[in-house]
């Protein structure tokens, strides 16, 4: 049975480029970074879970929910192909039981902050908007403006290499990776017109990434999103990942 089923719609991603080197650490066994253009990217993503269920079951008050994630792109080379994940630095989730199935049964790094959405539409544009609030003081935002037509999202563009990455590797240890696939169609996007960015990174991120506070992302754009499936996880043992190595 598959883990998770749901909707991930209206997915804000701020793209930044930065230095290989800072990931390094967050790089689980059996992967390595996945650079495109000579550039490694970490992206900062906004998005709304929709029509949730977990083992097949919709858990009450636990259906529809905002998400917003720090995350980067790696790679893993297995029976003489590549395949192209993403590894999360942190989520953050407006469910404290969602924190709690993903920290445990997947050693994911959520957290639970109290979070809320908007969406505003008028004849020519829509405005999407996340935040999040990580004391009691001020809230995180992060917002696009758009148009209102979908486009396709190019091939050999950054936004297909953001979106076309199609499992999540999590660090368990130094030789421990989990796997898990995620299933979704091809997306399609919405041109952005304006943006903004009000974040504490340091606060939410922690001092690693606090560099984000002042640089400005490479690429943003909106994708619309869809069902979506994620599959069970699986657990890449160390003579595992040695035998890939050197196959």
């Amino acid at each position: 049975m598959d883990f998770l089923k749901a909707e991930w719609k209206n997915l804000a991603l701020f793209n930044y480029e930065v230095e290989a080197k800072i990931l390094e650490k967050y790089v689980p066994a059996g992967t390595e970074i996945d650079i495109w253009n000579n550039k490694c990217y970490v992206s900062l993503v906004g998005f709304m879970f929709k029509n949730t269920k977990v083992l097949g079951i919709k858990v009450p008050f636990h259906v529809d929910f905002e998400e917003v994630n720090l995350r980067f792109y790696v790679k893993r080379f297995e029976n003489g192909e590549w395949k192209r994940g993403v590894v999360f630095i942190k989520e953050i989730v407006p469910k404290s039981a969602i924190t709690f199935i993903a920290n445990t049964l997947y050693q994911e790094n959520y957290e639970t902050q109290k979070m809320k959405h908007e969406i505003i539409e008028n004849e020519q544009t829509n405005t999407f908007i996340y935040q999040w609030r990580n004391d009691h003081k001020r809230w995180n935002t992060i917002q696009l403006e758009t148009k209102k037509n979908l486009i396709k999202i190019e091939e050999g563009s950054d936004a297909e290499f953001i979106t076309e990455h199609y499992f999540g590797y999590t660090k368990i240890n130094q030789n421990t990776t989990f796997e898990y696939e995620v299933t979704h169609p091809r997306w399609e996007q919405l041109e952005v017109l304006n943006h903004k960015i009000d974040i504490d990174f340091k606060k939410t991120y922690g001092y690693d990434f606090d560099f984000l506070q002042n640089k400005v992302p490479v690429s943003i754009f909106l994708a619309k999103g869809s069902k979506i499936t994620v599959k069970n996880k699986k657990k890449l043992e160390p003579n595992v990942i040695l035998e890939e190595r050197c196959s």
